[in-house]
């Protein structure tokens, strides 16, 4: 598509206004939305955002002379490329990667994503295994009562259908 105000280059800004429900497009070149006096925000790769974000949190002086034992990769290059070549990597540019990580997810550790429905079933599945191995440990250490009450207590979690 072209631009509509000079008909030459191709345009790359598109803006869309509502006034009053009446929608009107204008499609238009970088310099001509310029010249309209539109600002236009430069879209810059996700490795050129995540190296300035590396630099901006890091002291590269400290880890300029690091280099990972296993993948041989060094902090200039893990800055540059902005992902990591081994498991190792996480170590050795740890102090790097702490405060990176807690940034960006939050938190140093990951607890992944999962549906709470899953969850909840996962939560029961470790809990009726642990009654199943405490009523196999009462049976065979002969703690017959305690045992009764875990069978009885397996019975009531997995309701009339047996399933828990």
């Amino acid at each position: 598509m072209l631009c509509e105000r000079c008909k030459k280059n191709v345009a790359t800004v598109h803006l869309t206004e509502i006034n009053k429900g009446e929608k009107t497009e204008k499609h238009l070149c970088e310099q001509c939305s310029r010249e309209e006096g539109y600002t236009i925000k430069s879209h810059a790769s996700l490795q050129e955002l995540l190296s300035a974000f590396i630099s901006a949190h890091t002291d590269v002086a400290e880890l300029a002379g690091k280099s990972c034992s296993d993948c041989g990769l060094t902090y200039a290059e893990f800055r540059n490329e902005g992902r990591l070549g081994c498991p190792n990597d996480y170590e050795v540019f740890r102090e790097a990667l702490d405060p990176l990580l807690e940034r960006v997810q939050g938190s140093l550790e990951h607890g992944g994503k999962c549906p709470s429905r899953v969850e909840e079933s996962q939560r029961r599945q470790r809990d009726m295994m642990s009654l199943r191995r405490q009523l196999r440990e009462a049976v065979e250490k002969e703690k017959y009562e305690e045992a009764a009450r875990l069978r009885d207590l397996i019975k009531d979690k997995e309701g009339p259908d047996g399933i828990a």
